[in-house]
């Protein structure tokens, strides 16, 4: 079965599908019927679609999802999504987020978007109530609004982000309320657990440049169960959970604060400003202070 690989290039680089905005961690797409034509997707980013009409069905990592209209789906990065089937009438809207993208609008809340996702595996939600409807109505209008006004504006991406921040952490909080309350309660399993405190530490963390091992030892479990856990339970490693958190607070200090070169590697718990420049090239490929300059 030949699978659609969804990323940024595939979405924006092809004709057939209407691209309302993009930026370099976002892609909004208002209509995506083009994706009736496919069996199988491989979706790379984050992301939360809104049936507009119509119903499809599928399995995303092997498990049954459905959308109707009046649904959104909250899909993690790096699912296989199979056996698609779509009524001849579905249309939906959808936005993609790169993992930073996501962690910069959650930051301290991003613990809760983990639980929602890794632990309680909630992907769809029902907007039953009119207020429900209605915000995310006129979040669209008010956010289509800006795409066309704001065009050269510049503070465009900076005012298009605060908004999709403000949908973000609205559905989040719904998601969360949708929980009955001995979900929210009750203990999970002991892998879980080990896996929802991983995610508590990186979240808390202010030095996250730490070893595996580490993280290990603080949660008295081994590494490679550690690493066991994470795989299970996201299909990311612990290394790999941890290497996009430190470069998440890399992106957030060089671009969002004024702290020196200096400070900054001190504060993320790198032995030195050589090994931080080392850090930051071989992950974004600029050194820091050019990727402090970059839009």
């Amino acid at each position: 079965m030949l699978q659609e690989e969804i990323t940024f290039q595939a979405l924006t680089n092809n004709e057939d599908i209407h691209v309302g905005y993009s930026d370099s961690d976002i892609v909004i797409i208002d209509s995506i019927q083009k994706f009736a034509e496919i069996s199988a997707a491989h979706v790379t980013m984050s992301a939360i679609a809104v049936c507009l009409n119509g119903k499809v069905q599928g399995l995303m990592n092997g498990q049954p999802i459905t959308l109707c209209k009046n649904q959104v789906a909250v899909i993690p990065p790096n699912v296989n999504i199979t056996e698609l089937m779509i009524s001849p009438d579905f249309d939906l809207k959808a936005m993609f987020f790169t993992n930073g993208i996501l962690q910069s609008f959650l930051r301290e809340k991003m613990s809760v978007w983990n639980d929602l996702m890794y632990i309680h595996r909630l992907h769809v939600v029902t907007l039953e109530k009119d207020e429900d409807l209605l915000f995310f109505n006129q979040f669209y209008d008010m956010l289509r609004f800006c795409m066309n006004r704001q065009a050269g504006n510049p503070f465009g991406t900076d005012i298009i982000q605060s908004l999709l921040r403000a949908a973000v952490l609205g559905l989040c909080g719904n998601m969360k309320q949708l929980l009955p309350a001995t979900d929210r309660t009750q203990e999970v399993n002991t892998a879980n657990a080990h896996f929802q405190r991983f995610l508590d530490l990186l979240h808390a963390e202010h030095n996250k440049h730490r070893t595996v091992e580490s993280y290990a030892s603080e949660l008295c479990i081994s590494p490679k169960y550690l690493s066991v856990i994470c795989k299970k339970h996201s299909g990311k490693t612990a290394n790999e959970w941890i290497t996009e958190h430190v470069m998440e607070d890399i992106r957030y200090y060089l671009k969002q604060t004024d702290y020196s070169i200096k400070q900054i590697c001190n504060q993320l718990g790198f032995p030195n400003t050589s090994f931080f420049g080392r850090y930051v090239k071989e992950h974004f490929g600029v050194t820091p202070t050019q990727l402090r300059k970059s839009v």
